[in-house]
């Protein structure tokens, strides 16, 4: 991975963009420090797909079997209502 310093990503981002999408993802600092990182739009879903658990995962996981916490119902009555009106 390629490191650009936020000053360089802003004045050149169109080859930070191509060198993103020929290299891979690249890193962008701000003061030194690890800001953010710039990846394909392929490699960002299949990241998220990766991320999140199949309906098949879920209903296997023990995640999947618990018991529902239902809140406290809470102490306000009711209004009566006039029917006869």
């Amino acid at each position: 991975m390629h490191t650009w310093p936020v000053q360089d990503a802003k004045a050149r981002f169109s080859e930070l963009l191509e060198c993103c999408l020929a290299e891979g993802p690249q890193i962008v600092t701000k003061r030194g420090a690890e800001a953010a990182v710039l990846v394909s739009v392929e490699e960002w879903r299949r990241l998220q797909t990766a991320a999140r658990p199949s309906l098949k995962q879920l209903l296997l996981s023990d995640a999947a079997r618990g018991e529902l916490n239902v809140p406290a119902r809470g102490k306000a009555r009711r209004r009566s209502v006039d029917l006869k009106g």
